[in-house]
């Protein structure tokens, strides 16, 4: 049994949760420690036992054999749906080849809460979990972003972000996709739950000196139909190489525009020259 639980806000636990976790041999959890917390404010003694990226694979076989002796369990991550970033997907892909059925409780998940809240078109929607957590893997990730863009993905774009590289990250979209409308969820149900809706380079400006705390999710509108107009090559060059160097800036553009790399050098040759 797959069971949501709150992303922050203890109230947002569904009933059928609670009963899932009562009536659970074993739950499965990213962290002990946090789920602890849960059970505990809700009164439930149930053995925990801990199932993230590091030892999920090792763990499956012999899981996998609890299952079919009959023994019920519960996978929960530390907030929210499980699967969605977050480890157990391995095993309910080994539950299902095994023929076992798999169920879910379905309930909170803060990058749906967050397209929700942001304003921007609702579907469709891509979640791509969290960027790279380097600048240049970002902008290559970014980049083929861009590229499917110029093929025909048009789809408003999800990721969660760590509250140290939130300014930096907004930045990298700003030199990929322009000055897109965009919002930025933070601490989505607790007390201090915050939304900020407006431009890539505003929101980027706004958190290089004012520096987020919390869960964070990022969402970026679509390209609009005109993007290729809008955001026509020089536009990209000059934004690329105010923080890259010519070759690289070149690159990047050229993987975002599916331009051939002669034409996008040769120009970004031409604006480089004082």
């Amino acid at each position: 049994m797959l069971v949501a639980t709150p992303i922050g806000n203890l109230a947002d636990v569904s009933s059928r949760a609670l009963d899932a976790l009562r009536g659970a041999d074993l739950v499965l959890c990213e962290d002990t420690r946090m789920t602890a917390r849960l059970l505990t404010h809700f009164g439930i003694a149930a053995r925990t036992s801990p199932l993230h990226d590091h030892n999920e694979e090792g763990r499956i076989p012999a899981l996998i054999d609890q299952l079919r002796g009959g023994s019920r369990m519960a996978l929960v991550s530390d907030a929210g749906t499980p699967l969605v970033s977050d480890p157990g997907y391995r095993l309910v892909r080994a539950a299902v080849a095994a023929g076992l059925p798999v169920s879910a409780v379905p309930g909170p998940n803060a990058a749906v809460t967050a397209l929700v809240l942001s304003g921007l078109p609702p579907q469709p929607f891509l979640f791509l979990g969290f960027p790279p957590p380097r600048s240049a893997a970002r902008l290559t990730a970014f980049g083929r972003l861009r590229a499917a863009e110029s093929a025909g993905l048009s789809a408003t774009l999800l990721w969660h972000e760590a509250p140290h590289r939130l300014a930096d990250t907004l930045a990298d979209l700003t030199i990929q996709f322009g000055d897109r409308p965009a919002a930025v969820a933070r601490e989505l149900t607790k007390r201090f739950e915050e939304v900020r809706r407006g431009p890539l380079s505003e929101l980027a400006a706004h958190y290089a000196t004012a520096p987020a705390r919390g869960e964070i999710t990022v969402v970026v509108g679509p390209a609009s139909e005109d993007a290729a107009d809008a955001q026509d090559l020089d536009e990209q060059l000059r934004r690329a190489l105010a923080q890259n160097s010519l070759k690289d800036a070149a690159a990047l553009v050229t993987a975002a525009t599916g331009l051939p790399r002669k034409t996008v050098y040769a120009r970004a040759l031409a604006l480089g020259k004082p």
